[in-house]
C-alpha cells in the first residue's frame, strides 16, 4: 500500500525508549541496545536541543516514533493540526516505524492525560478504520496499532479485542504493535488467560513487541488490579509471557519501555540485555 523501501527498518533486536538524560552514555556506549523509540509529541517543536539530539541519535540508530495524542479511538474527527505536526516530524526524521494506541484521549476541545478504552463493535470498527486510513494517507506510510491495557470491559462490545485488531489490519493494511505487558495487565484485571489472548492474536501482522513494568494494586473487592505504569522493572510473569509469544511469532523488534521514575542508564541497559537474550534464544 505504501512504498517504504527507502525507509530504515528496525532490527530484530532490543530497543529502549529514549530519555534525554541518557544521551551522553548512549552515544558513548549503547551496549545491548540497537534502536530507540521516541514519543512524537516531545519532538514537535521547531528546533532546539531536543531535535538536535534526536538528529544525532538517528544518524547512529534506527528510530521508532510512538504517538500518544492522536486519539485514534475517539468519536470526533482527528485533530488536523496535530496530524500536520506529526507528518512534519516523520518527513524530517524518516523513522523506521510509527505507531499509536487503540485508545482515545480527547473529546471536543478537552484533552485527557490518559489512554482510554473503547467498545469493540461495528460502529467503533468503522470509525477507527477511517482514522487509521486518514493517518496512513497523510503520513504516506504504514502505521502500527498497539493493543491497550484494560481495566474494564464494555457491555456493548460484540467482538473480541483480537478480532477487532485483526479486522482493522485487514481493512486498512496497518500493522500491529503487540504490548505483552498490556496483555498481562488486561488478562489479570479482566480474569482471562494471557496465553489464550496470544494464541488468538494475528501475530503475522506484528511489527514490534513492547515490554514494560506495571504496579500492583487491588480493587474494592480485594481482587488484583494491575496498573500499566511503565515505572519499574518488568515482572517475571511478563518475561515468561514474552517467551511464550516469541515461540509462536518468531523474533520481532523488541522494545523495553520505562517512562516514569526513570532509573540510571545501567538499570535500563540491564533490562535491554535481558530482552536481547530472550530474542537470541528464539530460532529466526
Amino acid at each position: 500500500m505504501f512504498d517504504q523501501s527507502q525507509s530504515p527498518r528496525l532490527p530484530l533486536s532490543a530497543g529502549l525508549g529514549y530519555k534525554p538524560q541518557h544521551y551522553t552514555e548512549i552515544m558513548q556506549n549503547a551496549g545491548p541496545v540497537s534502536w530507540f523509540e521516541v514519543h512524537a509529541e516531545n519532538y514537535m517543536g521547531d528546533g532546539g536541543r531536543p531535535l538536535a539530539q534526536l538528529a544525532a541519535l538517528s544518524a547512529r540508530f534506527p528510530i521508532s516514533v510512538h504517538g500518544v495524542g492522536l486519539s485514534i479511538g475517539g468519536e470526533g474527527p482527528l485533530d488536523g493540526a496535530h496530524l500536520a505536526r506529526l507528518k512534519a516530524l516523520c518527513d524530517w526524521l524518516n523513522p523506521a516505524s510509527f505507531s499509536e494506541h487503540l485508545a482515545w484521549s480527547s473529546h471536543d476541545s478537552a484533552f485527557l492525560n490518559d489512554l482510554l478504552p473503547l467498545p469493540y463493535n461495528a460502529a467503533s470498527l468503522t470509525r477507527v478504520a477511517s482514522h487509521i486510513n486518514q493517518v496512513q494517507e497523510t503520513l504516506g506510510r504504514q502505521m502500527l496499532l498497539e493493543n491497550p491495557s484494560s481495566y474494564l470491559a464494555f457491555d456493548t462490545s460484540d467482538m473480541s479485542e483480537t478480532d477487532f485488531l485483526r479486522e482493522l489490519a485487514t481493512q486498512t493494511g496497518c500493522g500491529l504493535l503487540l504490548d505483552v505487558n498490556n496483555v498481562f495487565v488486561s488478562a489479570t484485571n479482566l480474569g482471562t488467560s494471557p496465553q489464550a489472548y496470544i494464541d488468538d492474536f494475528p501475530l503475522d501482522k506484528v511489527g514490534e513487541i513492547h515490554l514494560g513494568g506495571h504496579d500492583e494494586d487491588e480493587d474494592d473487592a480485594g481482587r488484583p488490579l494491575l496498573i500499566d505504569s511503565h515505572g519499574r522493572e518488568i515482572a517475571d510473569p511478563v518475561w515468561a509471557l514474552l517467551e511464550y509469544t516469541l515461540a509462536r511469532s518468531g523474533p520481532r523488534p523488541l522494545l523495553v519501555e520505562w517512562d516514569n521514575d526513570v532509573p540510571d542508564w545501567p538499570v535500563l541497559a540491564t533490562e535491554a540485555a535481558r530482552a536481547k537474550s530472550a530474542l537470541e534464544s528464539i530460532p529466526a
